[in-house]
């Protein structure tokens, strides 16, 4: 008995020294949580860690995902503003909406001619402010310049580098816009820009996410590795959400255009 209970006395000193390696092992909260202990917040790195655990952990079943990532913008925002850092990604998607429905459309209207930018010496400016456009025919568009007679040159430039598969035809201060026919191959040749349109808008989606990862790395020596991991981890997630809805986005307009 005597030997027992010699054997149980260094337990107690044990125990703590255990619970306090591990309680040092634990990340520090983001600055700014309002759960801020001394030696971390308890709540905030279960979280954290949980959440780490779940992203990481192997899919069982093929086609089966990941688990998300999911950090309450609040706790990080002293880090970084994750609500802008989606805001921005969903201004590209935007973008790409309004290009696909402003330039391609099988038919060509006048209102397609309406933002097509104009390069002159004194600036750049929509097409519609310096020339009055209308539709002679359904064949047929005409762009009269003749309050900005100087600037027609540089409109008809901008008309034909437009990607809109037109080609003006100038006639003193008016510009005759003849429109394409519906056919196969300009069908096929809208698709393509599509294709095109999509791609830079990714690569303008992949500066949104690395200027955004770029932010969070300035943090490394201030946070834990798991706060930074997860981060990154949240804004790839968000990036690749973006990138799948310009997929979606690119395959209808492309089913729409090739009918």
């Amino acid at each position: 008995m005597a030997l027992a209970l010699r054997c149980l006395r260094p337990l107690p000193s044990l125990l703590h020294r255990s619970s306090f390696a591990m309680s040092r092992a634990l990340p520090r909260a983001p600055a700014g949580c309002p759960a801020l202990l001394q030696e971390g917040c308890s709540q905030c790195v279960q979280q954290m860690l949980l959440s780490r655990q779940l992203a990481t952990k192997k899919a069982k079943g093929k086609g089966q995902s990941q688990a998300k990532v999911n950090i309450s913008a609040a706790l990080v925002e002293d880090i970084i503003n994750l609500e802008e850092t989606n805001e921005d990604m969903r201004a590209v998607i935007e973008a790409l909406k309004e290009d696909f429905s402003r330039n391609l459309s099988v038919r060509t209207s006048p209102g397609a001619l309406d933002h097509i930018t104009v390069v002159t010496k004194d600036g750049k400016f929509p097409l519609n402010q310096l020339g009055q456009i209308s539709q002679k025919s359904p064949q047929l568009m005409i762009v009269n310049m003749t309050s900005f007679p100087e600037s027609t040159a540089a409109a008809a430039k901008a008309i034909r580098d437009s990607g809109m598969n037109l080609n003006p035809e100038v006639d003193g201060t008016m510009i005759r816009v003849p429109v394409p026919k519906v056919t196969r191959e300009h069908r096929e040749s809208l698709a393509k820009l599509a294709k095109q349109s999509t791609n830079k808008s990714k690569e303008a989606l992949r500066k949104v996410r690395s200027k955004s990862i770029n932010q969070v790395k300035k943090f490394k020596t201030k946070v834990s590795e798991d706060t930074i991991w997860l981060l990154e981890k949240q804004i790839q997630q968000m990036a690749d959400e973006a990138a799948t809805e310009m997929d979606k986005l690119l395959a209808a307009k492309t089913k729409e255009l090739l009918g």
